[in-house]
């Protein structure tokens, strides 16, 4: 039997995306660290409620419904603080902003528990939100591996429920800038598909038709800037599907520079993007996917103030611009090349 978490029970209300969702499935997107074999039988101990109500895990939901949810213990509790440098952005008491590095796995999965943001972050702050479990202290969304840039973590309980109901809800705003190969034909352009887990490599997503388990992916992106053999873009996702910027960009043909998993090639050279580059002397530009997440809004979990969080661009990808805008790699990466500097957030009310 599932042991129940002594912890105060969890308020949830439903929002109007999730209308028609059955109960147990719901309670596993909100909180991923737990399956739904785990729900059930927590339901069945009457330890999640439904307005006020025991509920059975196949009730669909109707918007606005609001769930108790008492969460079940889970058999690792423990996470190890590693003591991993972070460029937090911003702090309050509800909430951190960090800057995200390269090679930085968010939370401890399979086969990757050690030098996680998640352990670093244990280190570095006395007070994080469990909703989403021990393994995942204040984790409210993720970032690719080797994806830079703003990420949002949350302080308490509910200031994670809170967040995770604007991510839900889609009103947050997220820009990414990446960087791609080839010349895609609009400057600007909406990308609409359905995506799914590959069936051969587990690892990776694909586009796919509307069957099974395919869900919508909706990205639009807009040129920064063409180069003779690859462009500079930015990226505004309507959706949040594991690799859904890289698999979109592959799929038009132009997958991102250095993406390994879609691209088939793990890092950049000079000699790739510059004529005047030697390759009998290969000087490395990238060794990971071109893609930062530039810039973050949302509204203040306690306040509701509209904030706006921006990153600057990583050193590789500067360097990689630089390249490509002077046709040398011998410029030092400086303040004055990058095209965005970490601030105060900006606010609106």
């Amino acid at each position: 039997m599932t042991e129940l978490s002594s912890s105060e029970p969890v308020s949830v209300v439903v929002e109007s995306r999730a209308h028609g969702w059955r109960v147990d499935h719901y309670l596993t997107r909100l909180f991923p660290n737990y399956s739904r074999a785990a729900f059930q039988e927590a339901i069945q101990q009457r330890a999640i409620l439904l307005n006020g109500l025991p509920v059975k895990a196949g009730r669909r939901l109707r918007v606005n419904d609001t769930l108790s949810v008492r969460l079940p213990s889970l058999p690792d509790e423990t996470l190890p603080p590693e003591d991993i440098p972070l460029e937090v952005l911003y702090e309050d008491d509800s909430l951190i902003v960090v800057n995200k590095a390269a090679g930085m796995i968010v939370h401890p999965g399979k086969g990757s528990y050690r030098g996680t943001l998640a352990g670093a972050l244990q280190f570095h702050f006395d007070q994080l939100s469990n909703v989403a479990g021990k393994l995942r202290p204040g984790i409210v969304h993720r970032l690719d591996k080797d994806t830079t840039g703003v990420i949002v973590i949350a302080k308490d309980n509910q200031v994670h429920n809170r967040l995770s109901s604007q991510f839900e809800e889609r009103s947050v705003q997220k820009e990414y800038r990446a960087l791609i190969w080839g010349q895609p034909e609009f400057d600007t352009d909406w990308i609409e598909t359905f995506v799914r887990v590959h069936p051969k490599h587990r690892e990776k997503m694909q586009v796919c038709e509307q069957i099974g388990k395919a869900r919508e992916a909706v990205t639009w992106y807009e040129m920064v800037e063409r180069f003779d053999k690859c462009c500079y873009i930015r990226m505004l996702p309507k959706t949040g599907r594991t690799h859904q910027l890289r698999v979109h960009m592959a799929w038009l043909g132009h997958p991102l520079l250095a993406d390994g998993l879609y691209g088939g090639r793990s890092e950049v050279y000079a000699h790739d993007l510059l004529e005047s580059a030697d390759p009998t002397q290969p000087q490395v530009l990238i060794q990971r996917q071109a893609l930062h997440a530039h810039r973050l809004t949302f509204r203040h979990p306690d306040s509701g103030q509209e904030l706006t969080f921006e990153a600057p661009l990583p050193a590789d990808m500067q360097q990689t611009l630089a390249a490509l805008r002077t046709g040398r790699v011998d410029l030092p990466v400086t303040a004055a090349a990058s095209d965005t500097a970490a601030s105060e957030p900006s606010t609106s009310e």
